[in-house]
């Protein structure tokens, strides 16, 4: 069954949730199937899937015809992987409820009631999980006379909640000029990689272009 109609709020909604905890459709690199989930899709994702829309970008920025792995049809994908997935933790921390005991009459739909009460309680109790990615982005100046020193300033200096920035370094490219790594660990839900090149790009006097060079999840 796969994901259904990605057309759809449904089938966007399922996409969604498969991402959640993954960076990609198959393994932890990008693949065909990443290829054809995202030709499956009718444009970008809205916000309200946060994980679809982190994914629809970062896949967009890629050479989708160069990935490896053989495609398969669009219905193959997401469907038994997703179920497996969902199930174990939940397994886990389910296991100590028996929601509907086997005591008799009245007493029955008292405990279960309890029992359910009890459930919900634990449940509202998890904190949330927020998700993050570590993305590292190549920077690129305009010539050898760019000022890197000022070029990294500039990119460190965009700030915003759920971004921090790590470690940096300088990459010849040739011709003396240098191309500028640099590592952020961002929260899906509030930091895209269209925002970072956005911004990053901004800084027109010093920066070229902005690729992404590697986005894990953490």
């Amino acid at each position: 069954m796969g994901f259904g109609d990605l057309k759809s709020d449904n089938g966007l909604k399922a996409l969604n949730d498969f991402l959640a905890d993954r960076s990609y459709i198959e393994g932890f690199t990008a693949s065909q199937a990443d290829s054809v989930v995202f030709a499956g899709l009718s444009g970008a994702p809205k916000a309200s899937f946060p994980h679809a829309l982190r994914w629809f970008n970062h896949i967009k920025s890629m050479d989708r015809s160069a990935l490896p792995g053989v495609k398969k049809s669009l219905d193959s994908y997401g469907s038994a992987t997703a179920a497996a997935a969902g199930g174990g933790d939940a397994k886990d921390d389910d296991d100590d409820f028996d929601l509907f005991g086997s005591d008799d009459d009245g007493e029955a739909e008292k405990l279960k009631q309890e029992r359910l009460k009890a459930y919900a309680d634990k449940k509202a109790k998890k904190p949330a999980l927020i998700a993050k990615s570590n993305i590292i982005l190549e920077v690129k100046p305009w010539d050898d006379e760019t000022d890197m020193k000022k070029l990294e300033e500039s990119v460190r200096s965009v700030n915003t909640d759920g971004l921090v920035w790590g470690v940096s370094k300088l990459v010849p490219v040739g011709y003396g000029i240098n191309k500028l790594q640099i590592t952020c660990v961002v929260e899906d839900a509030k930091v895209g990689t269209d925002f970072l090149e956005e911004s990053i790009t901004a800084f027109e006097d010093y920066v070229q272009s902005v690729d992404v060079l590697a986005f894990n999840k953490v």
